[in-house]
């Protein structure tokens, strides 16, 4: 479990295929940034733009994950060198200073607009449909594995659009300071949504 606090700002060093086909994962070369790995052993989990990924190997400031096909199709941001958001995998006795993440890409949205507006930034997110229905003003989203708050829901034919305020702080120590207009990035919806939809639709 994450809480979508984005710990440091690592970037891909590599991109390597694990194999001749289309079929074939790649493996990624982290260098972690200002994240500790101190405290990280092979097999343990930290999110890259919201994805959970196990550690294969590492040194003292950079580590490698394997990314299956499938991930790289249902993510973005994964698949070539860059920036990326990272954070380690939650402690029982850490503080929750975001929301309950589980690291797993619900789908993917399409930055319609990331504008200045005062001292803030505005980032509008056209979602998928079948995300729209869990979003809700003032909930909980996760944008490239940044915990976040929506400040506004709109449906639209081609999806659900949604707001965010960005705070200075925000945009300064994570990578969604690189983002663009039409720009894909990474979404996870609330755990909690989830659960509430599951009580109200499943059969009595």
């Amino acid at each position: 479990m994450f809480t979508g606090i984005v710990a440091a700002v690592g970037r891909i060093e590599s991109v390597k295929p694990l194999g001749t086909d289309g079929d074939a994962g790649v493996r990624l070369n982290v260098e972690a940034g200002g994240l500790d790995l101190g405290d990280v052993q092979l097999g343990d989990s930290i999110t890259i733009q919201g994805a959970c990924m196990t550690v294969v190997a590492m040194t003292a400031h950079s580590f490698e994950v394997d990314v299956s096909r499938e991930s790289l199709n249902r993510t973005a941001g994964l698949g070539e060198p860059g920036e990326v958001n990272l954070e380690k995998a939650l402690r029982a006795h850490d503080r929750l200073g975001g929301h309950i993440v589980s690291g797993h890409v619900d789908g993917l949205g399409v930055v319609t607009h990331f504008v200045p507006v005062g001292e803030s930034h505005e980032l509008r997110v056209l979602a998928p449909r079948d995300i729209g229905r869990y979003l809700a003003y003032k909930g909980s989203i996760t944008v490239n594995g940044v915990s976040l708050t929506v400040n506004s829901v709109k449906d639209r034919d081609d999806g659900c659009e949604f707001s965010i305020n960005l705070i200075p702080h925000t945009v300064e120590v994570t990578a969604l300071k690189r983002l663009r207009e039409s720009t894909q990035v990474n979404l996870e919806i609330d755990l909690i949504a989830r659960y509430v939809e599951r009580m109200l639709n499943a059969p009595k």
